[in-house]
């Protein structure tokens, strides 16, 4: 939405219902500008082009519209090839101060909700964490934003560099700490945000919020036993470190006798990853990472919801 920051009318098109194998779920959005370029994606490519063309001719009447595409739709030149429909609602952007509050709250590991008018009114935006994905009304078409993922690695070892350059490409908010100076210089180069550890025992700030994974590469656990302990007092939602289940065993005895709950302990998950005794740098930080993801998406799975909080009935894929 930079173009409406500068003056340039646009139109936010969010996906309000969808039927079939959809490439993307209900709330998802697609910004769109009078001169008809446009960001973001609501399929494989099926129907990018004609929501566009609606799109601007919503921006120049100034009004709202929703639309359907697939079966069912007045487009009958629009199939979508792997069957259904998809539902999209237009909204003209009059006033972009919303849209800007929303990006700069997510930056800020704020949720946001994001209330669409379905028929004329402004784009409100309400600070606050919601148990559904996207809520209908008989006025708004309401859409939970949560952070994005962020991802702090913490470790020595070729490792702590690969899951970060990985995590970076899957656009995680990555951050670092080693005590490695040649590692630390090497991922500071890389624009990566790194801390120097100085000492085992170094009160380093690992407050996370629910959104956070915090993965420990240590192959050093004496470096490990106070850094994980402040990890599991905080919010992370996932908290792992490397290592065999010997090295589990040894660092659970470490974590009680450091006066950490076992319930705080049971969290920790070790061995790290999905791919068992991966040595491999890069085999690891793929295993890791793709662990966080699937824990990231159960974490912040939500229902559609209608005016009643039932949830919304989706026809079988």
């Amino acid at each position: 939405m930079q173009k409406a920051a500068v003056g340039v009318r646009t139109a936010l098109v969010t996906i309000t219902g969808v039927s079939g194998s959809s490439v993307r779920n209900p709330g998802a959005h697609l910004a769109v500008a009078a001169d008809g370029s446009w960001r973001g994606s609501l399929s494989g490519g099926c129907i990018e082009a004609a929501v566009v063309t609606d799109a601007i001719d919503a921006i120049a009447t100034g009004t709202s519209r929703a639309i359907r595409f697939g079966t069912g739709s007045p487009y009958l030149d629009i199939r979508l090839p792997c069957g259904g429909w998809v539902d999209v609602l237009i909204n003209p952007v009059t006033d972009p101060a919303p849209i800007a509050r929303v990006a700069t709250m997510l930056a800020e590991r704020t949720p946001a909700l994001l209330a669409l008018p379905l028929g004329y009114g402004p784009i409100a935006v309400m600070a606050g964490d919601a148990p559904w994905r996207t809520c209908r009304d008989t006025t708004h078409f309401t859409v939970a934003h949560l952070p994005p993922l962020a991802l702090t690695v913490i470790g020595h070892g070729a490792g702590v560099e690969v899951l970060a350059a990985l995590a970076v490409t899957a656009d995680a908010r990555v951050s670092t700490m080693t005590p490695d100076r040649a590692i630390a210089e090497r991922l500071t180069t890389a624009g990566i945000q790194v801390h120097l550890l100085n000492t085992p025992r170094e009160a380093v700030n690992l407050t996370a919020d629910p959104w956070t994974a915090i993965a420990f590469l240590f192959h050093d656990h004496d470096w490990e036993t106070a850094l994980i302990a402040r990890a599991l007092a905080g919010h992370a939602f996932y908290v792992g470190a490397m290592g065999s289940r010997a090295a589990q065993a040894h660092r659970a005895a470490s974590l009680v006798a450091a006066g950490v709950s076992p319930e705080d302990i049971a969290r920790l998950r070790a061995p790290i990853g999905l791919i068992p005794s991966s040595r491999d740098p890069q085999v690891l930080a793929l295993s890791t990472l793709a662990e966080i993801v699937r824990d990231f998406e159960r974490t912040t799975a939500r229902e559609d919801v209608g005016s009643t909080g039932s949830p919304v009935a989706r026809p079988a894929r």
